[in-house]
């Protein structure tokens, strides 16, 4: 499986993105897909998390508010709406694909076995 993250950039503060994670390969399997992030000298950060049916969906403390994941399962692609972003949310932003599909816990990194590139995203006025 490989997964295929864009549409980060540099915004300003109170600006909207929308992040793309794009399966590439075909797969029959009713994966979770889960949003993390990282930047210099902080932990990785759970952001948002989505199982197959779209019926559970978790966020972040963080981003609980402004942040909407979506789904299209018929183009295997799965959405970050990031609305009214702060600097603070400025990270590399990682698409994560969990093969057992779980409908738990999503926060949990270790749950995910296929991992993206990784998108810039930059909040600075």
């Amino acid at each position: 499986v490989q997964l295929q993250a864009s549409g980060g950039g540099l915004v300003r503060p109170g600006d909207s993105l929308r992040l793309v994670c794009a399966v590439t390969e075909n797969t029959s399997r009713r994966y979770t897909l889960g949003w993390f992030r990282e930047s210099p000298g902080k932990a990785r950060e759970f952001v948002a998390g989505i199982n197959w049916g779209g019926d559970t969906r978790d966020y972040g403390r963080a981003v609980k508010g402004r942040f909407t994941i979506s789904r299209d399962n018929s183009k295997k692609m799965t959405y970050l709406q990031m609305d009214n972003l702060k600097p603070e949310d400025s990270a590399t932003y990682y698409c994560a694909f969990d093969t057992i599909g779980r409908s738990m816990n999503l926060y949990n990194d270790w749950q995910y076995d296929h991992w993206g590139q990784g998108t810039q995203v930059t909040v600075s006025s």
